[in-house]
């Protein structure tokens, strides 16, 4: 028995196909008040379509925000497992997220509210945006010295302000001012380690 071929627009018309060709429209081109319709056609598929796999444009663009996320996580871990001293994987990474934010940055903050409002298409986004970041991160604080009953914490901490440094980059544009910032966060963070953490028992 052979495996049947499929061709190309067999796989975008599949959903995982779809989800990537959305990923990569939208991070060259943004989404603006791009309707479905003009989605689907950018994507060489169908408004039907979309609306089979993804319920609506809101539920394409929470979707996306998902794998972008989720693909950062996974950059997160690889930068920080390639056997680079802490803040030297830590300015990449940054680096990588920026390039992600300027894309992606203005989808996520928004869908990210949508999730506040508890709205349908982002009920997913609200149960991840904190709590998919969360175990990474609080092994990254782990590695780099925090004691573990402290790790949690500091890896909010960590989320949380580059979280609101992102915000500031694409607000003021002030790409340099925030990288130092950012910079600085780690440097806390590691003398932190070096204190054996910031919380008093």
């Amino acid at each position: 028995m052979t495996t049947p071929k499929h061709d190309g627009h067999s796989r975008r018309s599949g959903r995982e196909g779809l989800l990537d060709a959305a990923v990569e429209h939208l991070g060259r081109h943004g989404i603006g008040d791009t309707s479905l319709r003009a989605m689907a056609e950018a994507l060489g598929t169908s408004h039907r379509m979309l609306i089979y796999h993804f319920g609506s444009r809101e539920g394409l663009l929470a979707e996306v925000t998902r794998e972008v996320e989720a693909r950062q996580r996974a950059l997160m871990t690889a930068t920080y497992d390639a056997d680079l001293p802490p803040l030297e994987a830590a300015a990449k990474y940054w680096e990588e997220t920026v390039e992600a934010s300027m894309r992606y940055g203005p989808l996520f903050f928004e869908l990210a509210a949508h999730a506040m409002q508890g709205r349908e298409h982002a009920a997913l986004l609200r149960e991840e945006l904190i709590n998919a970041w969360l175990p990474p991160t609080i092994e990254l604080c782990r590695a780099i010295g925090i004691p573990a009953d402290q790790a949690q914490a500091h890896a909010r901490l960590a989320l949380g302000a580059a979280r609101g440094l992102l915000l500031d980059l694409l607000i003021s544009g002030d790409r340099a001012e925030v990288a130092q910032a950012a910079d600085l966060l780690n440097r806390l963070l590691l003398v932190s380690a070096g204190m054996g953490g910031a919380i008093p028992s």
